[in-house]
């Protein structure tokens, strides 16, 4: 990707709500899985522009919590988003495959799959208190094979796999699952809603032809979930080291 390209690209992704799949709800239910509370330390690995950084907050209103992010932008995003919560919460510009810590959960949606869900475990081990967790979320398919939509969405990521393929990642790694779910249909339009109206704005200001180009891979993107909106799935999952 040139640097024009790369700039063209956030600039369709840049003041959206969230870069990924998701709602609250999941951050609720990782929280209560895994019954924390108290003064826990936190890390949102890869936050983007501080959505769920925002929700862990809330969540766990004893807990430090750090959220980490290697995008420039989306830090200044985050740190808008969480000002009024004070110290305990502070979003830092970093590479999540060097989180620090130690944490009693890292919490990463939808960017473990950048590091490989093996090797991205392992290397946090030691960025974990004893007794601590991960969960993250990774591209999933909910049926084997997939159709022709699904396997569309999906072609930039052929190393894509099924619930007992990432199953087998996380025994690799070390880890034992402790509980999971799917993230499928309205996180998916939550994502891409906001996303859509962003491009129909952006179409409208004369775009170049750099920018017309992300548009359109952003359009195409938004329009192969729309032909399978049951089917494009991520699964959360809760794993803990062995």
């Amino acid at each position: 990707m040139t640097p024009e390209e790369r700039d063209a690209f956030f600039t369709v992704h840049r003041d959206l709500p969230r870069e990924g799949p998701g709602e609250a709800a999941d951050v609720h239910w990782a929280v209560t899985q895994l019954g924390l509370e108290g003064s826990l330390d936190v890390l949102d690995a890869a936050c983007g522009p501080g959505a769920d950084t925002l929700v862990l907050a809330e969540a766990l209103p004893e807990a430090s919590i750090t959220a980490m992010e290697k995008t420039p932008h989306f830090v200044s995003e985050t740190r808008a988003r969480i000002a009024q919560l004070g110290p305990r919460v502070r979003a830092v510009e970093g590479d999540m495959a060097q989180p620090g810590g130690p944490y009693d959960l890292i919490w990463c949606a939808g960017a473990l799959y950048f590091l490989g869900v093996t090797s991205g475990l392992q290397g946090w081990r030691d960025a974990l208190k004893p007794g601590g967790a991960v969960v993250f979320s990774e591209p999933v398919l909910l049926n084997t094979p997939p159709n022709d939509a699904v396997c569309a969405f999906w072609e930039e990521y052929p190393q894509i796999t099924d619930l007992a393929g990432i199953t087998a990642q996380v025994t690799a790694a070390g880890y034992t699952g402790q509980a999971h779910r799917m993230i499928v249909g309205a996180p998916w339009e939550a994502y891409y809603t906001p996303m859509q109206a962003r491009i129909d704005m952006l179409r409208t200001q004369s775009p170049d032809a750099v920018l017309t180009a992300a548009l359109d891979e952003n359009q195409r993107e938004i329009d192969r979930w729309r032909a399978a909106p049951d089917q494009v799935a991520y699964a959360l999952l809760i794993v803990t080291p062995e």
